[in-house]
């Protein structure tokens, strides 16, 4: 049995953590065998995004697989230094739709953290319990999670190990939005058929420029705006006429 299921549609991808048994649970070798996933849909031109769930509604994923680790059988170290879907899905170039179906605990907050749009079923919790674990997170979660929800809200999460239901995720701006179960994969593929609808070089370049800027001062970010702005003198008039009645039409179709 696959650890990670595949499905090719068109321009994106739909990768499926399979261990349905153990919660998805972070395994040595489902850890390998995602970031090989991601790294060979990088390779590959013809994808564009990818969409990130978990099987069945219970579970995204339960994290790192304690019992494994538990037996001596893998390392905490590998799980951070060898098997890391994190840093590879951190090298895909196009955006990457977490629709996180069940529980994402600890190691699998992290991975939620590792795409760039969350969508959630209204079965989604999200619970950091490297405190309770005894372990310290090597994923970027204790850095990611307060620029995403406040400091003071990282904080309460990551200190109690408690739970964060999808309701409150959406408040607290962690995921975009919470969908009915049966419609999550659905509201995953209709996004990325949205984002692969914008000008094709644009899908990599725009994210490249957001998340760069992001991880730099607010001033740097600018600067590092107006500096790959200097492109835009390539563009021909005709080409932004025609994307303008493009966006337009398209404007006109839809309700917000």
């Amino acid at each position: 049995m696959a650890l990670i299921e595949t499905e090719r549609c068109g321009e994106y991808a739909v990768l499926t953590l399979n261990r349905p048994e153990a919660m998805n649970a972070l395994s040595a070798a489902l850890r390998k065998e995602l970031a090989e996933t991601v790294l060979a849909m990088e390779a590959d031109p013809d994808i564009r995004v990818l969409i990130l769930t978990g099987t069945g509604e219970g579970a995204f994923t339960a994290g790192l697989d304690l019992k494994e680790l538990g037996s001596g059988a893998a390392s905490v170290g590998d799980a951070v230094d060898v098997e890391d879907p994190v840093t590879a899905l951190g090298r895909f170039s196009g955006p990457v739709i977490g629709a996180i179906n069940g529980v994402a605990i600890t190691g699998g907050f992290e991975l939620a953290l590792a795409c760039d749009v969350l969508i959630a079923s209204e079965n989604a919790r999200f619970a950091d319990t490297h405190a309770r674990v005894g372990i310290m997170p090597g994923w970027g979660l204790s850095q990611k999670l307060s620029r995403m929800i406040g400091i003071s809200r990282a904080k309460e999460l990551s200190l109690t190990g408690n739970f964060l239901s999808a309701e409150k995720a959406e408040r607290w701006g962690l995921v975009n939005r919470v969908v009915p179960a049966g419609e999550l994969l659905a509201a995953a593929r209709s996004l990325a058929e949205d984002m692969l609808s914008v000008e094709p070089d644009m899908l990599k370049t725009y994210l490249s420029l957001i998340d760069d800027g992001y991880a730099a001062s607010f001033g740097e970010g600018l600067a590092l705006e107006q500096e790959r702005a200097s492109g835009n003198s390539a563009v021909s008039a005709e080409e932004i006429e025609a994307r303008r009645m493009a966006v337009q039409e398209r404007g006109r179709g839809q309700a917000g």
